[in-house]
This record gives structure tokens, sequence and C-alpha cells, in this order.
């Protein structure tokens, strides 16, 4: 019987765009494996779908000027495009707003309500009078109860650092309007989550996953407690209660959260529904023996280690547990995460005019933020281009496939006589093919990337060392030159299969260039591995796979960044800031400071330590100036603006007494300069 395999990446949220960070996490392993196991000839379902609901996209949506549902018709829809670019095989791609996703997670609450696993509670939560409705801790700003910052997040001050409830904020108000906000009791429902802490744990230690998967859950569930589940607002799943018709509940709905994960499920019995086999997603989600792995990036790990599978624990249902969570860490930009509002990202549309989709994919998986955070470089990507694909893995297959179809009768040679050199080379091959599956198999995709590369740089050093150019100049080495031929396009059909799942577009060429009339996508990995090429068998006319990505080209992209990161720089700065009276800009003691001293802060790129001249007095002001800065001798005597009251602060360990002044240019930080005032002139 074949083996079945239920594979999920994270449903991405519909209000915006991914980019190659997203992809690096979730999408690309999961489509490497889906593809992987299918050559194993395992009966694979691989599903994905757009997450459609919560806060979030009711409120973009508004300041869009349209509706939830036109606002995640558009980005449904922006998602499947950048998934159908980069080649991704989904088996079904589904979203959270079909009707059939609402009865299951209703069932779902349903359920573990009868089962004991819900409850009721009345909790005071911040209302908007003016809107007419409850925000979410993140529209939501106030006064920090700790620090008493003035505009603290809903959710945790990112002056202080301390976490905590947006009830608990002085002076509440809406982030967006400004507008006041008050207590206002309502009913909610929350799930008994610490209900669950030893089921998790002994579950959870039959794992073998990665460590930081391991105890990242671990710590989510010693500290698990009643969790809601339900939120006013009326975009998402309507709450129904059992034999009350939505009676008592009007205005709640499932929290995006909980219902999200339940479309693996649901997406799995649309997928059935369009196939016309209702009860096909059982043979996967209720079948004990179905292997369920689930990709993520790990700011999902206790979604899916933690809560969803609790919520499976608390079914009537017998839905499949997970198998296997391969949770990648994050994948940045130039040393930066991606950012689409500071303009740290790369327009794909411009570059999948310039590259291909196999370079993109070839280039994540060969650094792919496995167990730690890793990132893009435009330079990286064309070293990796040039020299792997271009210079070992395209460079094998076009001599190899010219020096045949010019002196081999356009035809796969026959293998005569083998020398132990050319056996050897052939067990190499299929060594490394072993290898390749073990990586697929364990989610090792870097060490799979490595495979193909030292699969492609054995062939190049095969065909150096045995010289066919001058075997074919003399009749008695003439079945040596043909045997060399015969064991690279061996070596060139091994390549294409294991390099497939990565590279499929790239894989299916060179599969077709060796005379396979069939796609490789349908083959079996051991059969293909194990079989030998037919002598005689027609080649068609080699083409070239990759071309050289020049300096001009890189330095462009390069340059195109910057701009677009200084340009988003500038909006930012641009847009006017909440309004402060007279008595708020009279707190600040602006005074003219002379800079005597300028040192670096040890380990830090930006910092500058300062000793200024306020005239009555001396001062250390931390300034965080000098990223930019080559020669510190130039800050030496010159006067400068600073904010004299501010409460010192430790940075880097280092008492900073005030603050610096200064405006970000593109080349930099500039200094504002007094040339005829004094030190310590006071600033009006």
């Amino acid at each position: 019987m074949r083996k079945k395999v239920l594979i999920t990446s994270a449903l991405p949220y519909a209000n915006g765009p991914l980019h190659f960070g997203h992809i690096a996490g979730a999408y690309l392993p999961g489509d490497c494996y889906a593809r992987y196991e299918r050559l194993k000839g395992s009966d694979v379902l691989y599903i994905c779908g757009s997450d459609e609901y919560g806060i979030a996209i009711t409120l973009s949506a508004e300041m869009a000027g349209r509706t939830p549902k036109e606002h995640v018709d558009d980005f449904n829809e922006v998602l499947k495009r950048f998934f159908s670019q980069l080649n991704f095989s989904f088996d079904h791609y589904s979203r959270t707003t079909w009707p059939g996703h609402a009865k299951t997670a209703q069932q779902f609450f349903t359920d573990l309500l009868n089962n004991g696993y819900i409850e009721e509670k009345i909790t005071e939560q911040l209302y908007s009078e003016k809107d007419q409705k409850f925000l979410a801790d993140r529209y939501v700003i106030g006064i920090c109860p700790k620090c008493k910052f003035p505009d603290a997040r809903g959710d945790e001050c990112q002056k202080c650092g301390a976490s905590y409830e947006a009830t608990d904020l002085g002076s509440p108000r809406s982030k967006l309007t400004g507008h006041p906000l008050i207590r206002k009791p309502t009913k909610h429902w929350f799930m008994r989550f610490d209900l669950f802490k030893d089921k998790l744990n002994d579950w959870l230690s039959k794992k073998s996953w990665k460590p930081n998967v391991i105890n990242f859950a671990k710590t989510y569930i010693n500290e698990l407690k009643p969790r809601a589940i339900t939120r006013d607002m009326e975009w998402g799943v309507p709450l129904s209660l059992p034999g009350t018709e939505g009676k008592g509940t009007e205005g709640k709905v499932l929290y995006v959260w909980f219902d999200a994960p339940i479309g693996y499920i649901s997406a799995s019995q649309e997928w059935a529904l369009l196939k016309n086999k209702p009860d096909a997603w059982k043979d996967y989600w209720l079948d004990p023996n179905t292997k369920l792995v689930q990709f993520i990036g790990k700011d999902n790990i206790p979604f899916h280690a933690v809560f969803f599978p609790a919520m499976i624990m608390g079914q009537n249902t017998p839905y499949k547990l997970v198998d296997e969570l391969p949770a990648n860490e994050f994948y940045n930009l130039e040393g930066r995460q991606f950012s689409k509002s500071e303009g740290w990202y790369i327009d794909l549309e411009s570059f999948f005019q310039q590259f291909s989709v196999d370079q993109i994919r070839y280039t994540i998986a060969s650094n792919a933020p496995e167990n730690q955070d890793s990132e893009f470089t435009w330079k990286d990507f064309q070293a990796r281009c040039n020299n792997e694909l271009l210079g070992k893995y395209g460079n094998l297959v076009n001599r190899s496939l010219v020096f045949a179809y010019a002196n081999c009768e356009r035809k796969i040679p026959e293998i005569k006589h083998l020398h132990e050199k050319d056996a050897q080379f052939l067990n190499q091959v299929h060594e490394l093919a072993k290898e390749a599956d073990d990586a697929y198999l364990h989610f090792r995709l870097r060490r799979a990337s490595q495979i193909v590369m030292e699969l492609a740089q054995l062939g190049n050093v095969y065909f150096d060392a045995k010289k066919p150019w001058i075997a074919i100049r003399s009749a008695v080495t003439h079945q040596d030159m043909a045997n060399t031929i015969a064991c690279c396009l061996e070596c060139l059909k091994v390549l294409a299969l294991i390099s497939f799942p990565i590279m499929p577009e790239t894989a299916e060429k060179v599969w077709k260039m060796v005379g396979f009339k069939t796609c490789i996508e349908g083959q079996k990995w051991e059969e293909a591995a194990a079989s030998t090429l037919l002598p005689g068998q027609v080649l068609p006319e080699p083409k070239v796979l990759f071309t050289k990505i020049e300096d001009k080209i890189i330095q462009q992209e390069i340059e195109k960044l910057k701009e677009m990161a200084a340009k988003a720089k500038l909006i930012s700065s641009s847009v006017p800031k909440e309004q402060i009276s007279i008595d708020d800009v009279c707190k600040l003691d602006l005074r003219v400071a002379k800079i005597l001293h300028a040192e670096r802060v040890p380990k830090s790129r930006k910092l500058l330590k300062l000793t200024v001249d306020l005239g009555a007095e001396q001062r250390t002001i931390v300034a965080g100036i000098g990223e930019k800065m080559n020669d510190l001798s130039l800050l030496i005597g010159k006067q400068i603006a600073v904010v004299a009251n501010l409460k010192p602060a430790a940075l880097m360990g280092v008492e900073s007494q005030g603050m610096v002044l200064a405006v970000d240019t593109p080349e930099g930080l500039e200094l504002p300069h007094f040339y005829k005032a004094k030190p310590g002139a006071q600033i009006r």
C-alpha cells in the first residue's frame, strides 16, 4: 500500500503580498518535500490557502475604502499569482472564506464546548464610542503602566519592553483616530488550554523535532491558561451555540488564530468536493497511518505545536495530529528584515523579468534558515548563480551534451568494458543520490542543495580527468570516449532526478535533453536512479540552462534597494506626528553643545560616545550617528544641538546624559551646526 503523506504550508494572511522571506520559511521547503515524496511514490496531498479573517483585514479594508470581502478577494489573487510564479505544486489552494470552512470551524467549537473545554466569561475590553466597536490591542495606544511612556502599544511598551493587557494602559485611545477609549463589559468564550497540559507534554515527549521547536513548545505548555477564542466584530466565522440559532451571540465571531489552522482541514474538504469525492479528505485526516507534515516559520510554533494540537485533542472526530513540524527561522534581506513599509524588499515583477524561478528557488534552498536566521544578499545570489548554477551544474550539462551531440551521432553511446575509474565514478554518483534521498526525507534542504552541486562537480572532475576530446582522436581509445560520455549522461540523469524538488523546470529540461520523452514528475525515485540510459537513445540539440549575471546588473539592484529604502524613509518622516501643545514644547531644553571628544562604543556599528561642553558643565552623550562616519576627528570642535534635559539612560553599558539632534539623509545622519553661538546657549 502506498504511503499517505499529508503536507501543509502555513496559511498566508490575505492582507498584503508575500516576499522571499516568507517563501524560505514555510513554502519552498514544503513544495520541495511534496515533490520529493511524489517521486518516492507516496500518495501526497499538499494543502495551503489564504487566511482571510481578522481585525487587521477589516481595518486595512476600511483604509482602502472597500469591504473586507473585496480586500481579501484582491489579495487572494495576489497570493495565488505569486505562488504560481514560484512554481509551487499545491494539490489545492483554498481560502477560509469559502462556505464550508465556517461549518468545520463551528463544529470544532461545538465539540470543545460539549466536552467541557470552553467556558464563558464577562471581561472588560476597550471600546470606541466614536467608532461603535471594540478595538484589538494592536490598534490601541496609551500611557505605559510601567515607565509612563505616552504612546505605548496595546500589548507591549516599545520603550521599556513591558508586557501587559491593553486595559492596563493609562488614557487609552485609538491608534487610527486618536479618539479616547472606554472600558466596556462584554461576554466571550475562552478555551481551557490549561486542561491540556499533561496531554500535550506526554504527546510532545515522543517527538524528535528540532530542539528549538521542542523547547519553544514546552515553555508555552507550562504557561498555558484559558485563552479567548471569540471577538466582538462582524468579519469572521460567526459564533453559533448549539440550540440557540444564533441568538445571544450576535456580533461575536471566532478569533482568527482559532479558525485559521482549521483551514487545513476545510481546505482538504473543499479539495475532495472539487474532485467529486466528498469523503476523500477522510483518507488523509482520519487515517492514523497518514504522515502529517506541517511547514511553518518559527513565529507559528505555538499555534501548530500547542494550540492546534490541543484543539484536535478536544474533538470527537479523530483528526490526525501533526507528525513532523519543520519550523524554519527568519530569512532576511541584506542584514535586515524584509519590510514593504520601509522600502526594504525586492520588486518581484522586476525580479522575474531578469532572473529565472529556479535561480531564486536554488538560492533560497541553498541558504535556507533551517537552524538559524539567514539572509538573501544580491552578491550571494550572483555568486550562487554564476559559480554554482552556471559554473558547475550548467557547465556539466552543456559540455557533456554538446560533446555527445557532436561526436556520438547525437545518440547515447553504448557502454563496453568499463575501466575501474568509470565504475568508481558511477558508484559515487549513486551514493550521492542516496545522500540526497536522506536529506530530503529529513527536511535538510540546504544539504540537498549541496549534494546537487557535489554531484555536478563530481561530473566535471570526471570529465576533465577522462579527457574525451583526446580519446576521440584514436580508434584505440574511441570506446573509452564513448564510455566517458555515457557515464556523464548517466550522471546528468541522476542530477536531474535529485535536483527536481528544488529546480523543477531546470531538471525537466535536463531530463528531456538526455533523451527521455516522458516527464520526470511521473517517475519513481528508486527506479529512475537505478535504471540505465538506453544506448542509441536519440539526443535533442542541447540548450543553455543559465547565463552569467553581470556585476552591473547586481549593482543596479543594490542601488535600487537603497533608493526604495530612502524614499520610504522620506515618506515616513513627512507624515505629521500627533499635534502637541506649546506646553509640551516648552518642556524640552534644547542647547548648543561643543564636541570635545568622540570615540566608538565597543561592539556597536552606530553608537559614538561623545564628550560635549554645555557651557556650565561637560557631559557624556551616546549618539547613534557613527555608522557612515569614518573620520571621527572631523566632529571635534563642532557645535551641535542636543536635548539637555533628557533623563539619563544606559546604552551598551555607557550612561548617556542627553540626546543629539540629527537629520537622516541617504548619505547618513547630518548634524545641524552653530557657528556664532556659545556652548550652553539655549535654542529657542
